[in-house]
């Protein structure tokens, strides 16, 4: 089933997502979420983006073929931690889904070390480097409340307060559906 995409201005977007009780099935929810994710054509989607404020996400840079660092990129991060981040930070223009239409440069540190589940509740501790530890640390600040325009400068923030705005109203183009708070 595709959900359509919570957008900028709902405040499950805001809220720091809950652990979701270990041994709960999730199969369902997760085909779900790629299926979402896919329909939109992203390559990470958070729970709190389709309205569920678990500590889940998915991410797929396999279908990046200009990427080819993220050809086996396809994992499923159940009740994460980051418990490290290290290394130079370095920028690079990101997206979101709940953001549409807009891209900003973002700096993030190189190395991320996180500890997970995935869907079989089997237990992970992995570091990942460059776009992969960038994938996870923007998906991760979903489940965190916490979006990627906040890293942006009050200035950058002003001259987008508009687009916001009308995305918050769902006056955006997609191409997926979209659950807009103000939308009337």
């Amino acid at each position: 089933m595709i959900y359509p995409i919570v957008v900028y201005g709902d405040a499950v977007l805001r809220k720091r997502a809950t652990n979701i009780k270990e041994g709960t099935d999730l199969t369902e929810l997760v085909e779900n979420m790629y299926e979402t994710m896919h329909g939109a054509h992203g390559i990470g989607l958070a729970a709190p983006q389709i309205g569920k404020s678990v500590r889940l996400f998915v991410v797929d840079g396999t279908t990046l073929d200009d990427e080819p660092t993220l050809a086996d990129f396809k994992k499923i991060f159940v009740n994460p931690q980051i418990l490290k981040e290290t290394g130079e930070e370095w920028d690079f223009e990101e997206g979101c889904l709940s953001i549409p239409n807009i891209r900003e440069d973002v700096w993030r540190k190189e190395n991320v070390r996180i500890k997970y589940f995935d869907e079989q509740w089997n237990a992970f501790e992995e570091e990942f480097t460059g776009m992969k530890a960038r994938i996870i640390q923007h998906e991760y600040d979903h489940i965190e409340g916490k979006l990627f325009i906040d890293y942006l400068t009050p200035l950058k923030k002003r001259m987008l307060k508009g687009k916001l705005a009308d995305i918050s109203k769902g006056d955006v183009d997609t191409d997926y559906r979209i659950l807009a708070p103000l939308k009337k």
